[in-house]
């Protein structure tokens, strides 16, 4: 036999051994378990984060001078009583619901607008929202033109 094989074999063999078994001993299966369990919730949230991101539209920037231009009047932006149909009283019951902006109007269905006016009181039963979250988001978008001539039918021409 061949000493000068076997033993550079044999020692490596049990190295190898050794830094296995010590590798077992010494690390500790539990922290090591809660790490990766940490850094997959993160990862999640931040790939939550990001599908959030691209969805998104960016925000449209209010236009002041235009909408000025095409109402022939001073409009305050996320007004609610631009809309056709919500006066005063309707944008306070959609205030205290937390519908605050037209961004947040247009994002609602018409059912959830009926129902908050369901919840206002019958004197606020009779009022139609058909329309509502589409002229809302024609709004928040800046689409005044369109807007106006929608609401000059909706109106029956002023």
């Amino acid at each position: 036999m061949n000493w000068c094989i076997i033993i550079p074999l044999l020692v490596g063999a049990i190295c190898a051994l050794l830094g296995y078994l010590l590798g077992k001993i010494l690390k500790n299966e539990e922290n090591s378990g809660v790490d990766v369990d940490v850094w997959k919730n993160k990862v999640a949230r931040l790939e939550a984060d990001l599908k959030a991101c691209k969805s998104a539209k960016e925000l449209v920037p209010f236009n002041a001078a235009e909408a000025a231009a095409i109402f022939g009047k001073k409009i305050k932006e996320n007004d609610l009583t631009l809309i056709e149909g919500i006066g005063p009283k309707i944008a306070e019951l959609f205030h205290n619901k937390g519908i605050n902006t037209w961004k947040a109007l247009s994002e609602c269905n018409v059912e959830q607008c009926q129902s908050i006016l369901d919840e206002g009181g019958d004197r606020f039963k009779i009022h139609n929202p058909g329309t509502w979250p589409e002229q809302a988001k024609m709004a928040y978008e800046g689409h005044w033109k369109k807007l106006f001539d929608w609401q000059e039918e909706l109106d029956g021409g002023r």
